[in-house]
This record gives C-alpha cells, sequence and structure tokens, in this order.
C-alpha cells in the first residue's frame, strides 16, 4: 500500500489525527455537517513530515537535547529550536512528494490564493488545546510559494512557544507530529471567534461572537478589540460595540498588510443582531457533531459564513453528570476539606462511598448537589447561614444564583429545617465524652485491621464494602456530631456575644489556645520533639540533610545516635503515617509509604528551635488562654447583669475548650481507616501484576472501586481505559475548581461585600486574631519549602498534613479556607495571626514580599 503524502479535507474526519493533526482533523469533521461551510481544500499528511524529519540531519541529537531543557530556560529553548527550525526549513522537499503536493493545487486552481496553516498531532484535542503554538500563513499565491510555506509549517513545530508549551505539559516532543492544511482563501468583510460557551462564566447556554472587520488575523493578533455579542436562546443578550481601527486585508499578489479603517466606520458593529444569533445556530450545530463546547473561527462573506476552523475549549470547567435537564447547584467539596487538587478515579469513587452525602464528580473534583436546601424556603436561610460562616465567598456565589429567581425553584418544604448538623442535640460539658468517642473510633479501625489481613480477590472488595458502612456509622455517630457541634457553637456563641458585650473581635481565637486533645495540633508539636531527639546528634543531621530516599530509616543504625533517631521518627509515623498532603485522595503517597517527606521538616524544627519548644509553646498558649478567660470574665462582672453574662460566658468557654479540639478527630480516624484500605488494595493490586493483569500495582489508582473490583473477578483490566484516565487526570489538574458550579456550567466565585479594607489590600476571611508583618513564603508544595523565623505562608490550602510547617510561621494566609476548617483551626491554636479564603493570593503576593496580615481584621497589606 503506498504512502498517502496528500489527502482531500473531504476525505478526513475526526478519527485521523494521527495522519492529518487535529486541526485537519476537525476540518474535515466539519466539512460533513450538513449546512457547514469549510474552505475547499487539501492536507499535507504527517507521512510527509516524518520523512523531511528522516532527511534532517543531526535531528535526533538535537531533539535529545531539547527533551533535557527546562522549561523555564528561554534562552537554551530560542536557541535550540531556532537550529532544528533552520534545519527543518533547510530539508529540500522530495520531488514525488512535491509533485503530489502541486497536483492538488492544480486540481483547486493553481494561481489561486490560498491559506497554509499547521495541523499538529497535539493541536486542537479534546483535552488539551495547542492553539496559537505553531504557524499560520494567509494569501499565499502560486505553487512554489505554497511549498515555501508548507516547509515553513513544518520548521513551526519547533517555534520557542511551541517547545515551551509541550515541555510544561509534558508532551514528547517526538510524538508529535505535523501536517499541513492548504485551503482556498475567503476575503471576509469581517471575521472573528465564536464561543458556544461563555469562555469567562463556563455558562454553556450562553455563547460569545466576537466580530471584527476584514481578516480574522487582526482579533487573533490582538490588532483590534473586537464587537462582543452575547446570544442566549436565540436572542442577543448582550452587545459591546468596539472602535476597530485597523484591519487585516488581503494583498492581490499574496500576503496581507494592517489598513486604517475610516473613523465613521469605526464604531459601526460587524455583525448585526441577526447575523450574530444566525452563527450561534450554526455554532450549536458544530457543537453537537463534536460532543463538547467549541472555540470557532469564522469569516463572513456575501452575507454567508465560513468556517475555518473549529477546536474544542479545554479551559471549561466540566458539569457533573445528571438523569435529568432540571437547574442544579454544586458546591465543591474540595474548598470543604482543603483540597481542591485533581483527585485519581479510585481517590474519588472510595470518598463517594464513605460520604455522608451523595457527592457529583467533574473535572477529578467532587460536588454536593445543594438545589433542594436552596429551594425549600424552610432550609435555605438556615444552610446560607451555615455557608457564609465557613466561607462568605460561598455563600455571595449561592445568593448570586438565588436572586435570579428563575434558576432554583421554590419547592413545598419537607422534613426538618435548617442546614445539615445544625440540628444536633445540646450536650453536656463532659471531657469525658471525647474520651469515649476516641476510644470507640480507635476500637473500630483495630477490628478493620484485624479482619481485613485474611481478604484477598473478590472477597476483599466484598469485605470492604461492609468496611464503608461500619466507617459510616462512625462518622454518624450522634454523640460525636454533637461534639463537633457543641465546640462551633460555642465558638460562634463567644465571637459574637464578647463583640457585642465587649466590643472584642474574635476572642475565641485566643481563648482555643492550646485547647486540649487536637490529634493535628499535637502532630504538629510531636515533630517538635523528634527533633529535639535527633538534634545532639550531628551525624544524623550530616545524614538527613544529604538523603532524599525513602529507605533512609533502615540505615541510622549505622550512626552514632542512629537508632534513637530512627526510634523517634518511626514512633512518629506509627502514630501519624497515614497522613500526606492532600490525604482525602486514597491514591496520595502517604507519610509511612514516603517518610523522607519529614526530613526537611525535622531540619527545619533542629534549626529553627530549642529543645523543649514543643511543651513550652503549649503551656505558652494554654496561660494565654487561661489569662485571657480571667480578664474577660473580669470585665463582664463590671457590666449591666455582668454575673449573669460572666456565668453564661463562663461555660462556653468550658464548653468549647472541652470540644474544639475533637473538631479534629473525625479526619484523622477517616485517613486512618483509609490508610489500612490503601494497604489492603495495594497488595491485591500486586497480585494482579504478578497474574499480569495489571502492568503497574498504582493503575488501579485510574480506575474506580467497583471496575477494580471487576477486574479482580475478571482477571482482566482494559489498558486503554487505563491510559485515557490518565491522560484525563493530567487535564483535570490544569483546572481550577468552582466554589459554586450549576448545572449550565457557570463557576461562579463570589465577592467581598466590604468597604472597611485599606486600598490595594488583599481581602479574605479574619480566623485567627493578631497582626503581624514579614516576609511571605508562597509554597504550593510543602516539600519545597524553607523557611526562616518570622516567615508567613501564603498557600492555595493547607489540609492537616501541612501542620508541621505551622510551628515555624509567623502568620498564615491561603486562598480556600473558612473560619472551621483546618488550618483556621490550627492557627488559632497555635496563635498565628490568618486570613483564608484570599482570592488569588499565591498570584498576587509575590514571593518575598513582605506583608502584614490583619487576622483580626481579615485582610493583608502588601507593604512597600
Amino acid at each position: 500500500m503506498s504512502v498517502q503524502y496528500v489527502l482531500d479535507l473531504q476525505e478526513v474526519d475526526e478519527t485521523q489525527i494521527a495522519a492529518v493533526g487535529g486541526k485537519a482533523a476537525h476540518l474535515g469533521g466539519l466539512s460533513r455537517i450538513e449546512g457547514i461551510r469549510v474552505p475547499a481544500g487539501f492536507c499535507v499528511t504527517t507521512a510527509a513530515f516524518q520523512r523531511i524529519m528522516a532527511a534532517a540531519p543531526s535531528i535526533d541529537d538535537r531533539l535529545d537535547q531539547l527533551s533535557r531543557l527546562d522549561p523555564d530556560d528561554r534562552e537554551a529553548i530560542r536557541t535550540l529550536s531556532a537550529e532544528i527550525r533552520r534545519t527543518i526549513d533547510g530539508v529540500a522537499i522530495p520531488d514525488d512528494l512535491a509533485a503530489a503536493i502541486t497536483r492538488a493545487l492544480a486540481r483547486l486552481g493553481e494561481e489561486a490564493a490560498y491559506a497554509v496553516r499547521s495541523s499538529a498531532t497535539a493541536e486542537d484535542l479534546p483535552t488539551a488545546s495547542f492553539a496559537g503554538q505553531q504557524d499560520t500563513y494567509l494569501n499565499v499565491v502560486g505553487s512554489a510559494a505554497v511549498l515555501r510555506h508548507v516547509s515553513r509549517c513544518w520548521a513551526s513545530l519547533f517555534t520557542e512557544r511551541a517547545v515551551s508549551y509541550r515541555l510544561r505539559n509534558g508532551t514528547d516532543h517526538r510524538k508529535v507530529d505535523m501536517a499541513v492544511v492548504v485551503q482556498q482563501m475567503v476575503f471576509p468583510a469581517a471575521a472573528g471567534i465564536l464561543f458556544t460557551a461563555d469562555p469567562v462564566t463556563g455558562n454553556r447556554k450562553v455563547a460569545t461572537v466576537d466580530a471584527s472587520f476584514g481578516l480574522g488575523e487582526a482579533l487573533v493578533s490582538g490588532l483590534v478589540n473586537p464587537d462582543v455579542f452575547k446570544v442566549r436562546d436565540g436572542e442577543v443578550v448582550g452587545r459591546t460595540v468596539a472602535a476597530k481601527q485597523r484591519a487585516v486585508h488581503a494583498l492581490p499578489g499574496g500576503g496581507t498588510r494592517e489598513v486604517a479603517i475610516d473613523s465613521q466606520r469605526q464604531e459601526q458593529l460587524a455583525l448585526t443582531d441577526a447575523q450574530a444569533v444566525r452563527l450561534v445556530q450554526l455554532g450549536r450545530r458544530i457543537e453537537a457533531h463534536f460532543g463538547r463546547p467549541q472555540d470557532i473561527e469564522w469569516c463572513l462573506v456575501d452575507d454567508d459564513f465560513h468556517i475555518v476552523q473549529s477546536r474544542p475549549i479545554t479551559t471549561l470547567f466540566p458539569i457533573p453528570a445528571a438523569d435529568d435537564l432540571e437547574n442544579r447547584v454544586y458546591l465543591s467539596v474540595g474548598h470543604q476539606q482543603m483540597m481542591t487538587d485533581a483527585m485519581k478515579p479510585l481517590g474519588l469513587s472510595m470518598w463517594q462511598l464513605t460520604a455522608m452525602a451523595p457527592m457529583h464528580e467533574a473535572g477529578g473534583r467532587l460536588f454536593v448537589d445543594a438545589t433542594r436546601h436552596l429551594a425549600s424556603p424552610k432550609s435555605r436561610a438556615g444552610f446560607l447561614e451555615m455557608a457564609g460562616r465557613g466561607d462568605p465567598l460561598t455563600r455571595d456565589a449561592l445568593e448570586t444564583v438565588l436572586d435570579r429567581h428563575d434558576f432554583v425553584p421554590t419547592l413545598p418544604d419537607t422534613g426538618p429545617g435548617g442546614p445539615p448538623g445544625a440540628a444536633a442535640a445540646p450536650i453536656e460539658t463532659d471531657p469525658g465524652i471525647v474520651t469515649e468517642l476516641i476510644e470507640r473510633s480507635q476500637a473500630s479501625i483495630a477490628a478493620l485491621r484485624h479482619d481485613i489481613r485474611t481478604k484477598t480477590g473478590p472477597a476483599l472488595f466484598d469485605f470492604l464494602l461492609e468496611a464503608f458502612q461500619e466507617h459510616k456509622r462512625v462518622l454518624s455517630d450522634p454523640l460525636s456530631m454533637q461534639a463537633i457541634m457543641a465546640g462551633m457553637q460555642a465558638t460562634w456563641w463567644l465571637n459574637d456575644r464578647l463583640q457585642e458585650w465587649l466590643g472584642e473581635r474574635n476572642a475565641a481565637d485566643t481563648l482555643t489556645l492550646s485547647a486540649p486533645g487536637n490529634v493535628t495540633s499535637e502532630m504538629g508539636l510531636a515533630l517538635l520533639d523528634v527533633a529535639d531527639v535527633i538534634r545532639p546528634h550531628p551525624e544524623v543531621v550530616a545524614f538527613l540533610r544529604d538523603t532524599s530516599d525513602d529507605g533512609f530509616l533502615d540505615e541510622l543504625p549505622k550512626l552514632a545516635g542512629g537508632i534513637e533517631a530512627r526510634d523517634a521518627i518511626s514512633a512518629y509515623l506509627d502514630r501519624y503515617g497515614m497522613r500526606c498532603v492532600g490525604e482525602i485522595d486514597i491514591t496520595r503517597p502517604r507519610w509511612s509509604e514516603r517518610p523522607s517527606t519529614l526530613v526537611p521538616l525535622i531540619l527545619d524544627n533542629i534549626k529553627l528551635f530549642e529543645p523543649g519548644a514543643a511543651e513550652r509553646r503549649f503551656e505558652q498558649g494554654r496561660q494565654e488562654a487561661q489569662q485571657k478567660e480571667q480578664d474577660v470574665l473580669a470585665r463582664l462582672r463590671a457590666l449591666p447583669d455582668g454575673e449573669q453574662k460572666a456565668d453564661e460566658t463562663k461555660r462556653m468557654i468550658d464548653q468549647v475548650r472541652s470540644f474544639i479540639g475533637y473538631r479534629e478527630y473525625p479526619k484523622y480516624g477517616i485517613v486512618s481507616r483509609y490508610f489500612v484500605y490503601k494497604q489492603a488494595l495495594l497488595e491485591e493490586a500486586e497480585r494482579l501484576v504478578r497474574a499480569g493483569v495489571l502492568t503497574d500495582k498504582e493503575d488501579i489508582f485510574y480506575l474506580t472501586f467497583q471496575e477494580l473490583h471487576d477486574v479482580a473477578r475478571s482477571n482482566r483490566a482494559d489498558e486503554k481505559l487505563i491510559q485515557q484516565r490518565k491522560e484525563a487526570f493530567r487535564s483535570y489538574q490544569a483546572l481550577t475548581p468552582p466554589r459554586v458550579l450549576t448545572s449550565d456550567g457557570e463557576a461562579i466565585t463570589g465577592a467581598y461585600r466590604r468597604d472597611d479594607a485599606p486600598t490595594g489590600a488583599l481581602i479574605g476571611i479574619p480566623v485567627s486574631a493578631g497582626t503581624v508583618e514579614g516576609r511571605a513564603r508562597v509554597i504550593l508544595d510543602m516539600a519545597e519549602a524553607d523557611l526562616e523565623p518570622g516567615d508567613i505562608l501564603v498557600t492555595a490550602h493547607t489540609d492537616p498534613s501541612w501542620t508541621p510547617l505551622f510551628v515555624g510561621l509567623a502568620g498564615l494566609v491561603t486562598e480556600v479556607g473558612g473560619v472551621m476548617t483546618h488550618g483556621a483551626v490550627i492557627a488559632r491554636e497555635y496563635g498565628l495571626p490568618a486570613v483564608v479564603s484570599v482570592l488569588d493570593a499565591t498570584r498576587l503576593i509575590p514571593d518575598g514580599q513582605r506583608i502584614r496580615v490583619h487576622g483580626s481584621d481579615g485582610y493583608v497589606e502588601l507593604l512597600p
């Protein structure tokens, strides 16, 4: 069978990306849609590119060098990519290949004008749009010029921006080929871009049309601001007219030029409303064909639309699947759990199977459907109140949806009102209750460890399904819910009443310092004790500075003081080794699996603290809380009805100190159980690898629990599905999940409705009192933390695994969080001024910038 170097676009469809690249595959698909006009043309296939690459001298060595470059080394990328482009451009097109191209040109009209456009195999894919990474040439006239520009398109696979993009996205340069599309030019009166979903809000029902005069190159290159039409349900619902001062027109002999637009035409609309609506109707047809929202380039010629490109919009956050077309409002689980990263399929399905409420997956994240709570008048107010206490941005986003009136229907009240958990009955202040709850949890986990040991194959999965019911029974223990709510409600009561009576904001922050029984804050202090054991042994300290091997514990006994060091770290791992960053995702590596994660934290503790720091810090916090209690009660007694106010306040102080520490324990219980589940599932994965069913044991992370159960039963795995899941996960990692998402796909962030902060300050939620100035350390990966005394941590979110870092901080700023989320609770325990839920903090605060954190007032200032 002879190699096909040229294919007519009519012969191409979306299944041929490997042969014709993403752009040509989409154009071929477009040409098959009834009513869609695509300029005639052909594709020079990737087989032609591969032949040219094979003839390019020293290309393999250069590609090897390219793959080793740092994505941030722009100078090296610029130099090497230019060399590769020159090499490819210098390869003569073989006679038979040139003849195939000129024959195709002859069929269309050899002296006509053409657009010559790159079409890479990694371009315009559903999960990654490489738009603008390679070159396009317009109004190319004559076969010699077309051949010359085909060579340039091949070379453009190695433009600096294309190379950088592939390096950052982990795309192998050798696995991307280049085809070239050659199409007849159209000379439009207007051109532009149609987004079949709103690219800003994500709303799938609102299409956006950008339009300007002349060729679309003026808009794509940023030369002009376009007119913008918003179209919904066949009607223009918004319109912005731009002053279009320039346009790009074709020259008679080939090429293009910029021209000035007459001042009287500049603010004329490039399209009529009727044309915009008609264009969107075409766009909906294209969207239906490809099965997802599209970014479409169009041209208007004699009142007729020609489509010259369509690619998926890859920046939209996916919508949870639903069985009906009813309007829904979803809340992000990740924002509540302080982990907004993408999760792998096994992690998602395990959380769904063990959660107390139904959860829906989209974009590698989980969401709860809040529609019914919002639709019922009885539950709506309480639900909004609870949401607002946790995160004002979430409440504002929900109110934005409710203000539209027609989106969330009002349903008849059924069942009790109020938000979930708010109805927990009052509880007496008895520290013995917490002791009993912890003992119950520990007994349940011990039974799980004992009973799971002999389970394997399908029997393991049957056992785990039963274990998940026990998991949920422990979580839903009424006494546990009462204890959690008692601590939270006492905190709210103290903050509300003491502000009302004494004018003091966030008094509970000091009153909860060093509250007993907080397993997470104890975890941070316990690592200080580990540092105390290691600090006197310089040989161990030197060894730890140089190690990155997770087997380092086995090497420690060879060193002076190494046995003591190993025993201290091992004891710490016995109690806390089930924790890790992103711990709600069972697939994340735990500290016990990767103990080297703790080494930088231990070394920081050795450097930053004196011996005995843990006990001193806890005692200092306890004394500050005790002094605050005495001060508050004395001031209350001096007020009218002071004795009664003081007595009520004393009861609430006792309640908050009895129960607020327990707030962190259920999560500890969850991740303890998760680690048991994970170890059993990985043993099963190793069995499947030995049986030749799986290639790698961690392939199970890309299957749901039920799919893995099926694999264990059948001893057959779908390798293609696992690969697809890996690619999807990589694409989800690039997405930012919204706090609130509607079934229309609209991502709603919410806003702070405040005017009490200085101009330029970054506003957030005040969660731990005090004001501190210091150097901002913007850290997105705990493993890269390098802190000095007085530093303020700025990060996206913190879960309990970040706690050991907190002991060395002066303050905390996060992008996600609420008054009762992990980072806030631990910041108060440790007395760190903290502001959370600061939108885009990691982008707006440069690393090393001096900042002032106002933990009582909820804002952050950037200092000169």
